[in-house]
Order: structure tokens, then C-alpha cells, then sequence
């Protein structure tokens, strides 16, 4: 228990860049462009996180600002991903999440099964979670670990089964993206996405970022759509002119940073890629292999962080007006980008379409997110979570609003 905490303190802009270089020199990469590559991807992942660190200072209060002007009071507060993951770690199955990951994915890749090796160990905590939730939900130790494992080989296959749609939209050959989050979408984008195809009118929309730059000009580029956002969520906010113009501008330098963010971690990920080819190649001829990594990587599209940024707002109206939601949005509002990271491939691009999709998913994710609550609530608890103060009952959009978890966990029910 001790070394695995020690492991996951680390964080996973430690233990990537680790895990990169080993597996860089198992695959013949030499030691030096090996610490090269895990020492860039390591760099850029603290990028990443910066960038988003500056969505949450930002989004954060102007959302709470705007629900309390609203006069709206809601009961159950969103506690963000890094309090999701430590409750996760901290839980029974956390201390076995690792292992049994690895294990899921060493069977499924022998069986053929799947063609992602999963390196994404961080990440595991997605599945911890599910199988923290089970486990409170049925007393059974054994059936949480069954829901992760259950959870985990599920990624995977969600993982191949976009590869291709991933790698040719965001330009990342050989990689794919296993991550319990972004994955969850993907099965509900897909026929929503052909739903909208057969509605007259809307089915006309084209919205790609190209065709809104050059539609608008000036005004549609990706800066320029960052700064127009912020200023009206700070007026939303009922900011006075300096604050509405400082979000303005933070969010102006989000949509101009993640994509160089990402651009370096890319500059790490395509030595270790082009390795990992090579070296499945020789010794498995025949087989296609993926390495399956953060969807993180994928970001700093503009078509992700536009589409993400117009959910925002629609998040937190969602969470006042719709019967029976009692989540407040806050603390993942900066995770919105990984909720649609794998909804904008599916409808390449056109950020219309993937606010659609994303504004159903959201209403329906804070239902499900008020439905778990009380099980979140319990599991925090159990774990020594510190609660806000005054928070009675707390639940997150990442992964507290999660259907694949939340399907899982309905299904593990019933035994």
C-alpha cells in the first residue's frame, strides 16, 4: 500500500514521463532520446495543467457568481476531478486498481482482444472510482474490483474502436485514447450525431473552426472566440468592467496556449510512437498496436476548446432550470473539454453539432450526478475526504456525471 501511494503522490506529470522512458528503452528507443522524449512529455503535460488551472481560477467563480445572482440554491456541490481521483486512490479498490488494470490489459492484448497498451496508469483511477461506488453500493470488496476490471476492458475496447477516428482528426498516428472519461461519450455521440443528420435545416449547419474563421474573419478566430466567451460569462457574471475583462483575456490566452501546450507534449509523443511501431512490427508482424494515453493530448483542438468553453454557460442554466438536478457546477467546469474531446471527432469538428450533443450529455450527466451523490457522499466520507465547508452532500461532473459508470454501477446492483 505504502509504495503504491508513493507511486500515485508522484502525479501523473511524474509518473508519465517514467513510465514513457522505460517503455521507450524496452521498445530499443536509445537511452538519451528516451529521456528526451519523457522529459518534453513531461513538460508539456505541466503545461496542460497550468492551462487548466487557469480555466478553474476562472470558470470557478464566475459560475458560482452567476448561480448566486440567480438566486437559485443547490445543495449538492461539484468537488472537481483531483478530489474525485483522491477519493478514488484512497478507496478499498484504489489499492488494487493498478494491477488489475495492467492485468485486464496484458489478457485482453494475449486474446486479441484489443490493440491499445494502456501506459495511461494515472488515469486508473476512473476505474477505481466505479469500483469504489460498487463496492459502497453492495458491501462486496470483490464486486468493486469485478467493476473496475469491468470498466477498464470496456475503455479498451471504446479505446480501438475510435483509434482511427481520433489519430486522422487530431493528427496522432499510432495512438489511441483509453481514458474512462472522454471514452464514455463516444457511444452516445455516435447515434446522436445521426440523429441530427436526418433533421432538415440543422443538418445543413457546417460550423468547423475553419469555416467560422473564414465566415467571421477576425471575429472567428480561435483567440478572438475566447475572448468574446469570457466577456460574456463575465457578464453573466455581473462582473464589473476589470473582471469582466480579465476573464476575457484568460480565456483568449486558454484557446491560444493549450494547442502549444499539446504541440510541445507532441514534440515528446512522436519518438516514443514511431518506436513503438517499429518494435510491434518486427516482433509481431501482422498485429496493429496502439499506445493508449491521456486524452489530454487531444485538448488544445480549437474545436474542442470552443465547443467546451459555449457548454459552459449552458452548464451551469442547465443545472438551474432542469427538475430534479441538485448538483451545482463548479469544480469541473474546467473538464468540459474532456467530456467533448472524443464528441468532436465523431462530428468532425462542426462545433454546433458537438454543443448539441454536449448540452444533452451535460443535462443528463447532472441528473446522474444527483443520483450518486448520496453514494459519492458516502464514499468521500470513507476515505477521509475533507469536505467544503458547509457541503453536506458533494458529487462531480467528472466522473460523478459518468454513464459508463453509472451503468455499471446500476448493474452491479442486481447480484
Amino acid at each position: 500500500m505504502s509504495i503504491i501511494k508513493y507511486i500515485l503522490d508522484l502525479g501523473a506529470t511524474v509518473m508519465l514521463p517514467i513510465i514513457i522512458f522505460l517503455l521507450a528503452l524496452i521498445l530499443g528507443e536509445k537511452p538519451g532520446r528516451a529521456f528526451r522524449s519523457a522529459l518534453t512529455i513531461g513538460i508539456g503535460f505541466v503545461g496542460i495543467n497550468l492551462v487548466i488551472g487557469l480555466l478553474v481560477n476562472n470558470l470557478g467563480p464566475a459560475a458560482q457568481a452567476m448561480v448566486e445572482h440567480m438566486g437559485v440554491h443547490l445543495n449538492v456541490i461539484d468537488v472537481g476531478w483531483p478530489a474525485s481521483a483522491a477519493i478514488a486512490f484512497a478507496s478499498k479498490v484504489g489499492a488494487f486498481v493498478i494491477p488489475i488494470g495492467l492485468l485486464v490489459n496484458i489478457i485482453m492484448l494475449a486474446t486479441r482482444l484489443t490493440k491499445t497498451v494502456n501506459v495511461d496508469l494515472w488515469n486508473y483511477w476512473h476505474f477505481a472510482f466505479t469500483g469504489a461506488l460498487v463496492t459502497a453500493a453492495t458491501g462486496s470488496l470483490t464486486w468493486g474490483l469485478v467493476a473496475a476490471a469491468i470498466n477498464a476492458a470496456i475503455v479498451l475496447l471504446l479505446a480501438d474502436w475510435t483509434a482511427k477516428m481520433v489519430q486522422d482528426f487530431y493528427g496522432l498516428p499510432g495512438i489511441s485514447l483509453p481514458h474512462g472519461f472522454s471514452a464514455a461519450y463516444v457511444p452516445i455521440a455516435i447515434p446522436l450525431n445521426k440523429l441530427i443528420d436526418k433533421i432538415p435545416v440543422i443538418n445543413k449547419i457546417e460550423a468547423d473552426t475553419d469555416t467560422i474563421n473564414k465566415r467571421f474573419g477576425i471575429f472567428g478566430e480561435p483567440i478572438v472566440i475566447g475572448l468574446i466567451l469570457g466577456v460574456v460569462l463575465g457578464i453573466l457574471a455581473k462582473y464589473d468592467v476589470k473582471g469582466i475583462l480579465n476573464l476575457g483575456i484568460s480565456m483568449a490566452a486558454v484557446m491560444l496556449l493549450l494547442p502549444r501546450m499539446v504541440r510541445i507534449l507532441m514534440e515528446g509523443l512522436i519518438p516514443i510512437s514511431e518506436a513503438a511501431k517499429a518494435f510491434m512490427q518486427k516482433r509481431f508482424q501482422g498485429r496493429e498496436f496502439y499506445i493508449g494515453l491521456d486524452s489530454a493530448i487531444a485538448v488544445g483542438h480549437p474545436a474542442a476548446i470552443a465547443t467546451a468553453l459555449v457548454l459552459v454557460p449552458i452548464t451551469i442554466l442547465l443545472a438551474i432550470i432542469l427538475p430534479g438536478n441538485h448538483v451545482l457546477p463548479f469544480g469541473d467546469l474546467a473538464t468540459i473539454p474532456f467530456m467533448v474531446v472524443m464528441v468532436v471527432p465523431v462530428t468532425k469538428g462542426n462545433v454546433f453539432r458537438s454543443i448539441l450533443i454536449g448540452t444533452i450529455v451535460i443535462g443528463v450527466g447532472l441528473w446522474i450526478a444527483t443520483n450518486v451523490a448520496p453514494l459519492f457522499t458516502q464514499v468521500a466520507a470513507e476515505a477521509a475526504f475533507k469536505f467544503p465547508t458547509g457541503a453536506t452532500e458533494i458529487s462531480s461532473i467528472c466522473d460523478g456525471a459518468n454513464p459508463l459508470t453509472w451503468v455499471i454501477l446500476q448493474i452491479m446492483r442486481l447480484f
